[in-house]
């Protein structure tokens, strides 16, 4: 399963092997995408398919293997499903032949213990209805959404449409903005994008241009140019910009070059503010201060790519941090959404990438387990910023404070 590639809402659909989960995907779809058997177990791993749900627009839908497998192997594919719980935003329990034992039971338990929100679907109902007494008793014990639903005659899809569209989270699709808020009708922002061997040929990574299209949906206008241009463009600028943003790897030259009486931050630090754990990073962030030689550091990035000889995560700020602090530090890097390798408190510190491929709900679990254990975490760009002495300034369009060194240190 490819994980951490997709920010748009998730849908995960849980349930016993051969329940007829994929024949209700194909429902939802109007088409052949997920693999259909009458083999129990023909789902192995979770599957993730990107669909179009009217009046919902695109979201990602999970297909996950049999809750009740069996064997060494089912023991592995069932700890993959209850992983895959972490990822969605909204869970579907399929059931069938009016049969809801201990694994829908346990399920159940799963997704209020991850405040997931959820609904039930009794599948099959071509073959045998769901029964009323059945519905009733479901309806008064968890108070869920509950539908009779035939993929073979899936004459009511409407309401099983309905009932997805009412359940999903309105923060699964209704993003915060990135700098809209910050500036007003025909305000200029400048963006210094640096191109170097991480930046795809031909194409601008996505922070940037998610940065572009939030700044042009409302009604400003962008300035983009390369760090080796900022000189050139501040000598001539006209109309001032309200705001700058820098690539994290540029902070210095940026700061250097911005002057002070602009607002500067980077894309990094927008996107913790827009999707991270904003509020835990500003108190971790300062944290970085007080590590100590031989303190154990986590790198989290919440996407697969290629490693260059200069990685930003995994090369540049562990040598930035010993350079900052004089201490040296063993450093973790684990990418996508896979657990983690040891416990995780054995950290000292977690610095999180800026999650611009997954949903605000993966990256707040994905940081839950640090917080939950009172371990700092901080976002890549603040991490920078704070390692080269620029971090007040970096975070003060966000905080309302003006910047200054002794608010913050």
């Amino acid at each position: 399963m490819k994980r951490g590639r997709d920010s748009k809402p998730h849908i995960g659909i849980f349930g016993r092997r051969n329940i007829g989960k994929s024949s209700l995907i194909n429902a939802i779809a109007g088409q052949d995408v997920a693999i259909v058997s009458d083999i129990a177990g023909t789902t192995t791993d979770p599957v993730k398919k990107s669909i179009e749900i009217p009046q919902l627009g695109p979201v990602v839908i999970i297909d996950t293997a049999g809750i009740d497998d069996t064997g060494e192997l089912g023991e592995k594919r069932i700890f993959k499903t209850r992983e895959a719980l972490a990822q969605v935003d909204l869970a579907l329990l399929i059931i069938a032949n009016n049969a809801f034992g201990d694994a829908e039971k346990n399920l159940v338990g799963d997704f209020k213990n991850a405040a997931l929100p959820y609904a039930i679907i009794h599948t099959k109902s071509d073959e045998e209805k769901a029964d009323d007494n059945l519905i009733r008793v479901l309806k008064e014990r968890y108070n869920a959404p509950i539908l009779d639903f035939s993929s073979v005659n899936p004459v009511n899809l409407d309401d099983l449409i309905r009932i997805i569209r009412e359940t999903m989270p309105e923060s699964s699709y209704t993003k915060r903005p990135l700098v809209g808020d910050l500036i007003s009708y025909g305000d200029t922002v400048l963006l210094i994008t640096p191109i170097d061997i991480e930046a795809p040929e031909g194409r601008m990574i996505l922070p940037q241009v998610q940065v572009i299209r939030d700044v042009l949906d409302n009604d400003g206008i962008c300035v983009v140019c390369k760090e080796r241009e900022v000189d050139t463009y501040v000598k001539n600028m006209q109309p001032k910009p309200v705001l700058a943003i820098t690539d994290s790897q540029v902070f210095p030259k940026a700061d250097a070059a911005i002057p002070k009486d602009i607002p500067l931050t980077s894309f990094s630090i927008i996107l913790a503010r827009q999707k991270g754990d904003f509020e835990n990073y500003l108190k971790g962030t300062p944290k970085l201060g007080e590590l100590k030689s031989g303190d154990r550091i986590l790198i989290l990035e919440s996407c697969t790519h290629h490693v260059s000889c200069d990685d930003i995560g995994r090369v540049k700020i562990p040598r930035w941090l010993s350079n900052f602090t004089g201490k040296t530090f063993s450093v973790d890097v684990v990418s996508g959404l896979g657990a983690v390798g040891r416990p995780i408190t054995d950290y000292a510190m977690v610095i999180q990438c800026g999650g611009c491929m997954i949903t605000r709900k993966q990256l707040l679990n994905r940081l839950k387990p640090a917080v939950d254990a009172g371990i700092p975490v901080t976002n890549y760009g603040m991490a920078i910023a704070w390692l080269h002495g620029i971090y007040p300034r970096a975070i003060a369009p966000f905080t309302g404070k003006t910047g200054d060194k002794g608010d913050y240190l």
